[in-house]
Parts: C-alpha cells; sequence; structure tokens
C-alpha cells in the first residue's frame, strides 16, 4: 500500500464520490483480506492496523470528523456512500471500531478542545487502539446498576472495579471506561466517563477464550488505577447521558455498512451452493427458497433505516430511542441468516469443492459470533422494553412480558 496516499480528491460528491472510493479499495485491498474470496487467509493484528491506517489516509476512516482533529470534515452523506462501498466487500471487520464510531463521536461531543487534539489523530491513525469498559458481572444490560466507582483524591481520580465483555481489551491503548461517583442508589446520576490508559499502574486484562477460539473479549480489572483529570470526559454527572449517547450511536450508526456486508454473505452463500449439485438442489426447494427470500427482505428493511436515519442526522434530528428499532431487527436477523447458511453448507457431500469449503469455514465462523450479536450493545429483551416503554407507550409491566 503506498504510504502516501493522498486524501481524496476535494468536491468530489455523490456518484463521482461513490465511483473514487470503488476504485480505491480496488487498487488497495491486500491480497487475502476478502472472506469470500478463495484465497483468503485472516489478517493478522498488524496487518489490520496497517490496513486501516491505510483506509484513513485514504479518506475512509474519520470522513466526517474536523480536518483539525484528523478527519476529512465531509458529511454524513460520503459517510455513509463509503460505508456502502466498504461493506460490499467481505474486508475483516476493524479492530479499532470501538474508538472510531464509539469513542470518537463521545469526545468530539462532550471532550475540550485539548483531549480533541490529544485523543483522535492517534486513533485514526491506529496509534491508539480504544475499547469500551461498561458492563460489568453484576450489571450486564444494567449499566445504571453499575459499581466501579471513582473517587476524586485532589488533583486525580483514583478508579476500583471490575468490567466483562470488555471486546478488544487485550490488545486496546485506551479505554473509554463508565464509573460511578455517587451512591449506588443514584442509578442514573453520579456516572462518569474517562479515557483510562491500558497500561497504567492496576489495570489487569484477563483475555476470554470464546467459543470460536478467539480471545477478543476480556475481563479487566482495575485496582486503585489513577486517572489524570484531563482524561475525564466530560462533568463527573455527565456519564450517564453520554452513556446513552454512546449506546444511541452503537445501535443505530455503528458499523453502518452491516446491511451491505450481509447482503455480500448472502451472496457468498447462494454462489457457493450453486457450485455442487446437492446444495443448488436444497436452495431450489422450497422452503430453503423462500428463507433466503426472507433474507432479502430483512436485509432491505436494513437498509430502508439507515439511510433515513442519515437524512435526519444531516437535518439536525437526534437518533434518539428508535436506534432500539435497528439493532434488534439487525441482530436477530442476521443470526437467523447465519444459522441457516451454516444448516445448508453443512449438507455439502464430502469431497466437496474447495471454495464450498472455504465458504462453509466462513460460515461457520460467523455462526459462532453471531450468538453474541443479540447480546452485545443491548440484549433483545433491553431494546423490547426500549421500544415498549419509550416508543409505543405501554405500561411497563406490558413492556417486560412475554415477547
Amino acid at each position: 500500500m503506498d504510504q502516501d496516499q493522498a486524501f481524496l480528491p476535494p468536491g468530489l460528491a455523490g456518484e463521482e464520490y461513490r465511483a473514487h472510493v470503488r476504485a480505491w479499495l480496488a487498487a488497495h485491498v491486500p491480497a487475502g483480506f476478502l472472506a469470500d474470496q478463495a484465497d483468503h487467509q485472516a489478517p493478522d493484528l498488524d496487518a489490520c492496523r496497517a490496513w486501516e491506517a491505510a483506509m484513513h489516509r485514504g479518506g475512509l476512516a474519520g470522513i466526517t470528523w474536523p480536518q483539525a482533529y484528523g478527519g476529512h470534515g465531509l458529511t454524513l452523506r460520503e459517510h455513509l456512500i463509503a460505508n456502502q462501498e466498504i461493506g460490499r466487500l467481505a474486508l475483516p471487520e476493524s479492530v479499532n471500531s470501538l474508538g472510531k464510531e464509539l469513542a470518537g463521536p463521545i469526545i468530539l461531543a462532550i471532550g475540550s478542545e485539548e483531549q480533541k487534539r490529544r485523543y483522535l489523530p492517534p486513533l485514526l491513525e491506529m496509534r491508539e487502539i480504544w475499547c469500551q469498559g461498561f458492563s460489568e458481572p453484576n450489571a450486564g444490560s444494567d449499566l445504571a446498576g453499575l459499581r466501579t466507582r471513582a473517587t476524586r483524591d485532589g488533583s486525580v481520580w483514583r478508579v476500583n472495579g471490575r468490567k466483562i465483555w470488555t471486546s478488544g481489551a487485550p490488545n486496546a491503548q485506551r479505554c473509554l471506561l463508565l464509573a460511578r461517583t455517587g451512591p449506588i442508589e443514584d442509578r442514573h446520576r453520579g456516572l462518569a466517563l474517562f479515557a483510562m490508559r491500558m497500561d497504567a499502574p492496576g489495570v489487569t486484562v484477563r483475555p476470554l477464550r470464546q467459543m470460536d477460539g478467539r480471545e477478543h473479549f476480556a475481563e479487566v480489572f482495575i485496582d486503585d488505577v489513577v486517572i489524570e483529570a484531563d482524561d475525564a470526559l466530560g462533568a463527573p454527572d455527565q456519564g450517564w447521558s453520554a452513556a446513552v449517547r454512546v449506546l444511541a450511536i452503537e445501535r443505530a450508526t455503528n458499523r453502518m455498512y452491516r446491511a451491505w456486508r450481509f447482503e455480500n454473505e448472502l451472496h457468498h452463500l447462494v454462489r457457493a451452493c450453486r457450485l455442487d449439485a446437492t446444495l443448488a438442489a436444497l436452495i431450489e426447494s422450497g422452503t430453503y427458497h423462500r428463507r433466503l427470500a426472507e433474507t432479502v427482505v430483512d436485509i432491505d428493511i436494513i437498509k430502508a433505516y439507515v439511510e433515513p436515519v442519515v437524512e435526519r442526522l444531516m437535518a439536525g434530528e437526534s437518533i434518539g430511542d428508535r436506534g432500539s428499532l435497528m439493532k434488534l431487527h439487525w441482530s436477530e436477523a442476521h443470526q437467523r441468516f447465519a444459522a441457516l447458511a451454516l444448516e445448508l453448507l453443512e449438507q455439502a457431500p464430502p469431497g466437496a469443492a474447495p471454495e464450498v469449503q472455504a465458504a462453509r469455514a466462513r460460515f461457520q465462523r460467523l455462526y459462532l459470533a453471531a450468538r453474541a450479536e443479540t447480546i452485545y450493545a443491548g440484549t433483545t429483551e433491553i431494546q423490547l422494553g426500549i421500544i415498549g416503554d419509550r416508543i409505543l407507550g405501554l405500561p411497563r409491566e406490558r413492556a417486560r412480558g412475554g415477547r
């Protein structure tokens, strides 16, 4: 990859911008990166960091961020176009999505000018990977019940607690940490956000092995960790409102490419099945034909949600609780599809073509990863409660009732 690749040419918009993005990706995606190709080899962390840094130099990360902080100063329309083109390719997931799509927007919203200049360029340049320290062993999706405590000690904060299911923590240099500054009975009040250094004395990361063999998640122990005052994000009582904003972003705009990546997966599945006589007959049968058609509908629903969201945000509207609609539908639909894909490909006869075997390996990984999709960023039950309580206005007892 060309280390001196220039930022995107000025003045491009609409289909001209799309053509530029598509051409840049065609010229710069490293060999073996695409999971739907026969030469695919899963890249390691260093390769992923190098690729994401190149994407930033090429204008495909930090698209809407101000140029003063390393961004490109474009609009959400260009962000959506770039995500559509990225999603159409079976690229590896970002190893710094929590930084670029959660921590970064929060820092832009509530961080000081000095914090924006200090945190954001290293994040985009992949010199610092961020993780998200929200969930706890006894709180889970109920963030208002968290117990990690931050106590003021002169000019610094001392933090003690424990986080669980911390995505990306084994490779992270910073953690977007939510901690309690008031009593546990205050629930939503008295919560604060911090940019905690992961190499700070007292931080212990214990990776958790997942059922797919990876150690992407971790348990993080925080023992009398000192956090400088200039690493506190916003006021101590802004933590809950900022956390809600984080989750709204995560549920509605994070990884905007998901619908188009989902479509890539569907096309790969169908293409692989057509290479094998047994599988080709199955996908033409009534049951599987119908289930594949339902997947197309699911994908189109997600696309139909994403595009108007961009226009509403461009008009200055907030996402609010409606972000739960996107999160709920995408996670449930994608989980169903992953199960369908594996069900089909497991029926391939012995000695199936290498392309079929490669597809089966991809969708085995996808199936295992998808089991978590209805849990992270708020469980399905949490999303149903939000939709019932805050969108439909149902009495709380009914909203918390059976599905």
